[in-house]
């Protein structure tokens, strides 16, 4: 994909979640069946989030460690963020656990990026070598 497209779709995912935070209240899709499930909403939005967080770093940073951290710290930065609007908005609150399944969601996914970029690599290498 290029930069250009990368950009777009995180941005407007990012205002996608913005728009779903400042909802009063949020049905849930599914129940599994205990009380924090929530928690797996935030963590597979914010997986969501990494990923295209991961796509558009790539065309600022050459280094995979650089990316991978610059990756989860915008999507931290974000989830922080989106906690905080949600102070605002009737209905709904901050919540720390929240934006810790945010962090969560996005590092997991940043990690297995990284591993599987580092492994890519390792292998071109050789092949070459």
């Amino acid at each position: 994909m290029s930069k250009t497209l990368d950009f777009t779709l995180l941005i407007s995912y990012c205002l996608f979640i913005y728009w779903l935070s400042d909802q009063s209240s949020l049905d849930k899709p599914f129940d599994f069946g205990f009380d924090t499930q929530d928690k797996l909403y935030h963590a597979g939005a914010y997986s969501i989030m990494g990923l295209l967080a991961w796509r558009s770093f790539r065309h600022l940073v050459s280094s995979p460690i650089i990316l991978a951290l610059l990756s989860i710290a915008f999507c931290s930065l974000y989830g922080l963020s989106d906690e905080w609007h949600q102070s605002f908005v009737v209905g709904r609150e901050a919540d720390s656990a929240d934006w810790l399944a945010d962090t969560s969601g996005s590092v997991l996914v940043i990690l297995l990026l990284y591993k599987l970029n580092n492994r890519y690599f390792n292998e071109r290498l050789k092949v070459k070598g």
